[in-house]
């Protein structure tokens, strides 16, 4: 990737919008879309703003709505919320080259869905775990570094992978390329089950995951990612704490290990909740619950595999979204007796 050949992100939220700033000031030629009319004329005029410890900066950046783009290109960044990647795709798929590839910059295991709908040889998998939020127009909160990895599905090395390493090298200079994608992504699907558990709560990420109470929650949601993953013939890597042996091991002092390693980890970032936290608080809007935690419980009845705490996970979000359960501690008291 080349600072005269240019990347469409298609997403301006936490991850796109960082993606964007940090390549565009290191000169590359970026095209920015997003749905959100006001964050796209923020963008192009006053600059978007990148808050937090890690660094703070303006950077004026070309964008434009779904509707107002024109052009093709062959690199593209996928960078929306898992439940509306069907729907993103369908509107970039016209300004995609013949030889174009997707990228994408998401949670979840959004591969799956791309590679469904343009091939899985012009679909790159994606890892980014570090934390940011958007915060308005024309803000986002860059709370802390972490982990970032590419690799091509097929885990074979290729060009591609290559010059995405170097761009998403400047937000993370120790991003990695990797033959085992699928590692990272199952290994982010445990990691990422945790966080939508302590989104049942108001409380911070470390804060809901420490107590002894309620670790009998997140041992059985990472055990049962990491038993679908085995099924799915994938070896999920650790990163940032998570110990995918030991909770498909359902080993308990090394669970409780890697729980401690993970809320030592959250404590050190400026960004306390988790995104579906903001979704359900903050934003109100639907989360990605059906698009990662739904997906999880039908690869596990494709396999006979039961997952009774992911599934409860999923009604109890549901329940927030729909205001019949109000964000509480008491829904993971709920949830210990089925976890237990």
């Amino acid at each position: 990737m080349t600072a005269t050949e240019p990347v469409l992100i298609w997403g301006a939220g936490a991850i796109g919008g960082i993606l964007g700033a940090y390549a565009t000031r290191a000169g590359h030629a970026v095209q920015m879309v997003d749905i959100e009319a006001d964050h796209v004329e923020a963008m192009r005029t006053g600059g978007l703003r990148i808050e937090g410890p890690v660094e703070e900066f303006v950077q004026v950046l070309p964008a434009q709505t779904p509707t107002t783009l024109t052009g093709t290109y062959r690199q593209v960044i996928l960078a929306v919320k898992a439940h509306h990647t069907r729907q993103a795709m369908r509107m970039l798929m016209p300004h995609l080259a013949s030889d174009g590839f997707v990228v994408s910059a998401q949670n979840g295991l959004n591969e799956r869905v791309i590679a469904d709908m343009i091939g899985p040889d012009r679909t790159v998998g994606c890892f980014v775990n570090f934390g940011a939020d958007w915060l308005e127009p024309g803000r986002i909160l860059y709370g802390n570094r972490a982990a970032v990895a590419l690799g091509e599905l097929d885990g074979t090395p290729s060009p591609r992978v290559q010059t995405l390493h170097a761009l998403f090298a400047l937000v993370e200079p120790e991003a990695v390329m990797t033959d085992n994608i699928w590692g990272y992504l199952w290994g982010k699907m445990g990691y990422g089950s945790l966080l939508f558990a302590t989104a049942l709560t108001p409380e911070s990420m470390s804060d809901a995951m420490d107590p002894a109470q309620w670790r009998p929650v997140y041992a059985a949601l990472g055990h049962e990612v990491m038993r679908l993953a085995q099924a799915e013939e994938v070896t999920p890597l650790g990163f940032n704490g998570f110990d995918p042996d030991a909770f498909l091991a359902r080993d308990t002092g090394r669970m409780d290990t890697s729980i401690d390693a993970m809320v030592a980890h959250n404590r050190k970032t400026a960004k306390t909740h988790s995104g579906i936290y903001r979704d359900l608080a903050v934003r109100k809007r639907k989360t990605e619950v059906d698009a990662q935690v739904g997906v999880l419980i039908e690869i596990g009845r494709g396999h006979g595999i039961p997952t009774p705490a992911l599934s409860q996970l999923c009604d109890l979000i549901h329940g927030i979204e729909s205001g019949t359960e109000t964000q509480s501690t008491a829904l993971l008291d709920r949830m210990v007796a089925t976890c237990s």
